[in-house]
């Protein structure tokens, strides 16, 4: 529930937060390199309901009362809803695009923690740090004639988690690290993310200008705390950003968990390149870098 909060009060300031800078003629174009058209239809193949929002306004602004009904249609199966982020609603944009603009049919959406253990212990393969209860990750129907070929053209696209489900006739999509699997290979019950493994970052956009700070948050942290330099590298380049919030302590340190957001200052121009964390110290298997997604970073407005 404290994370449930913390995100909420996150995206809240996120959604509300970014600038109205197109004219009225040209619409601003995504903060993120994948995306949709700004609009999407979803129905919840368990409860029924079907909603059709605009989630990006034509000004690149994000509509918070879209999320809202989205959220409620996305919600885990015990009537917990988690936090559907702008990112996963490009990701979801993109599809229900590229589907001809029918209904994504949603499987299985959020899953709160107490529910997802309650299906593992049930002998459902779900991963024990599954993205479904960061509110990352989706099960959508697709008709079968065209699944591989969508997964396919996903996998192409580097962008995101892709597993292909022929039997069951769905595709999970997630915003975590670039991968794919077939279900055979999908390694759910290995629990391939035990002492932070498979810890990652994703930054709140892939875009901003130059003067901009990035929120970041960690994922798939089963080991908590990681402590990490304050000194942030950028991938491919000498330079660095820094992170201004949390404050680092005496060591230049700091020290994060799962509800921990991180704000980036001092970004420099970039085109696309990702932020790369160093662990002041490496508990349990977590990585020796942390990598968030390439962002670019243009001098004065952003494109």
């Amino acid at each position: 529930m404290r994370r449930l909060v913390v995100w909420m009060v996150v995206w809240a300031a996120a959604l509300a937060g970014v600038p109205a800078e197109a004219d009225p003629v040209r619409p601003a174009p995504p903060r993120f390199f994948l995306a949709g058209p700004g609009v999407l239809a979803v129905h919840n193949a368990h409860g029924g309901e079907r909603v059709r929002v605009t989630y990006r306004l034509a000004d690149g602004t994000y509509e918070p009362g879209a999320f809202s009904q989205l959220q409620r249609v996305f919600r885990s199966r015990d009537g917990r809803e988690g936090t559907l982020t702008p990112r996963f609603a490009e990701v979801l944009g993109w599809l229900y695009d590229a589907t001809d603009r029918r209904p994504l049919q949603v499987l299985s959406g959020y899953r709160s923690p107490e529910y997802n253990e309650a299906i593992r212990k049930r002998g459902a393969k779900a991963a024990s740090a599954s993205l479904h209860t960061e509110g990352m990750a989706a099960d959508l129907a697709f008709p079968r004639a065209g699944l591989k070929e969508l997964w396919l053209r996903m996998r192409e696209l580097e962008c995101c988690g892709v597993g292909y489900y022929e039997k069951g006739g769905f595709l999970h999509v997630d915003v975590g690290r670039p991968r794919f699997w077939e279900e055979a290979t999908s390694g759910v019950d290995q629990n391939l993310s035990a002492e932070n493994a498979r810890l990652f970052a994703r930054t709140d956009f892939d875009r901003y200008a130059s003067g901009d700070e990035a929120l970041v948050s960690l994922h798939a942290m089963t080991l908590p705390p990681v402590r990490l330099h304050a000194e942030v590298a950028v991938e491919g380049t000498t330079e660095t950003a820094r992170i201004a919030e949390p404050v680092p302590d005496a060591d230049g340190c700091v020290e994060t968990d799962a509800n921990t957001r991180l704000r980036i200052a001092n970004l420099p121009a970039v085109t696309k390149a990702a932020l790369l964390f160093t662990p002041c110290e490496r508990p349990g298997a977590t990585p020796e870098v942390i990598r968030t997604n390439p962002v670019a970073v243009t001098l004065g407005e952003r494109p």
